[in-house]
């Protein structure tokens, strides 16, 4: 796949690989930044990767943009494909409805179907996490199902508890933090995606894959208020560390 580079500002540019939210483009995109991360560039400060390109960040008093450019061409010809088997899975326990998913009902109205086929289509997939943004932590989530696409609210909320399972559009996502936002509300994890003691205070990355468990209320309260710790197979999620697939 041929990339296209284009500066951002003086001290940035932007690496294209292609204009659609793809699982192709996705792989190429975490083929590029694992060799970057392999092979580091002098004066590369960092990047970003998003749904379909790769922004770098640098020092031009370091490295000039011609030279970059060279060097980021050549690591888009020597980078290794990636694999599914390469994924990190994140498992994040949700209670849907009610309080915790004020919206759960509204998105089943509005697709013609009950919560519970909501809480199933939404929660039998993997998701791949995109990009992150917004605010720390929030993954973008690709890969729910078209039957449970839903609109973003027409006035945001001012407020939404951290922990909150959003959907907006056809995407789904998790709120890091306490903040407004307008994605339909359907759960929420106990499971702290942003936390600035932890290191790294991100418990998401792009390319990892996420899957949700349904869990009743009590089993939600019980973990909230134990930091999850003693409950499996989401303890280990809590703690910050993680599971890789046995696929």
């Amino acid at each position: 796949m041929a990339i296209k580079i284009q500066p951002v500002g003086d001290g940035g540019l932007r690496i294209g690989f292609g204009e659609r939210i793809d699982p192709e483009i996705n792989r190429e995109i975490r083929s590029f930044v694992n060799e970057l991360e392999r092979n580091p560039i002098p004066g590369v400060v960092e990047w970003v990767p998003t749904y379909c390109a790769v922004t770098v960040y640098y020092q031009p008093h370091r490295i000039r943009f011609r030279e970059l450019c060279q060097q980021l061409e050549a690591i888009g010809k020597r980078r290794v494909p990636v694999t599914e088997e390469d994924a990190r899975v994140v498992e994040l326990p949700v209670v849907y409805g009610g309080e915790y998913g004020p919206d759960l009902e509204s998105v089943a109205r509005k697709n013609g179907l009950s919560p519970q086929e909501v809480i199933r289509l939404h929660s039998d997939p993997s998701y791949r996490v995109y990009m992150l943004g917004f605010v720390p932590g929030f993954p973008y989530l690709g890969g729910m199902s078209e039957r449970i696409a839903t609109p973003r609210l027409k006035d945001p909320r001012p407020r939404i508890p951290a922990g909150s399972v959003g959907i907006a559009g056809s995407q789904t996502g998790v709120y890091p933090l306490e903040t407004p936002g307008g994605w339909r509300i359907i759960g929420r994890t106990p499971v702290r995606l942003y936390d600035p003691d932890r290191n790294p205070p991100v418990l998401l990355r792009a390319g990892d894959l996420v899957r949700f468990r349904p869990i009743p209320v009590e089993t939600y309260r019980e973990m909230e208020v134990k930091g999850c710790e003693g409950v499996e197979p989401a303890a280990a999620v809590c703690d910050g560390m993680d599971r890789r697939s046995e696929q």
